[in-house]
């Protein structure tokens, strides 16, 4: 199976939530950041094909990336566009089950990117 394209999605002011919350992460946990870096490669390799206890399907076409230190569960929450693409949309901290709020986060985020992918892709410089 070809590599998996890993693109970041971003609001139309510009921001870049899961960039943005793994920069904090990396300034805070740093252990945390390096383990939620591993499962994004892991994704590019694996795609579709990555599984539980890396990845989970949640609901909607939403998946989420799992990473755990103690008792603190992370959190990337993605999906898919077309065969070879996976668009990462909202992440989070937390300590048991994904609220269904930050779910709908993603849900939203989807179908904004679905509308316009051109627009809510995150490049390098811009």
């Amino acid at each position: 199976m070809p590599a998996t394209t890993v693109v970041f999605f971003r609001e139309a002011e510009g921001a870049v939530p899961v960039l943005d919350w793994l920069a904090s992460l990396r300034r805070t946990q740093p252990r945390a950041f390096a383990k939620c870096l591993v499962r994004i490669e892991r994704l590019a390799q694996l795609g579709h094909e990555l599984r539980r206890p890396e990845a989970d399907l949640l609901r909607d076409g939403i998946y989420e990336l799992r990473a755990r230190m103690g008792s603190v569960n992370y959190r990337i929450l993605y999906f898919f566009h077309g065969r070879s693409a996976c668009v990462l949309a909202h992440s989070l901290t937390k300590e048991s089950a994904v609220p269904a709020a930050e779910i709908d986060v993603a849900v939203r985020r989807k179908a904004v990117y679905t509308r316009n992918p051109g627009a809510h892709t995150h490049r390098e410089g811009v």
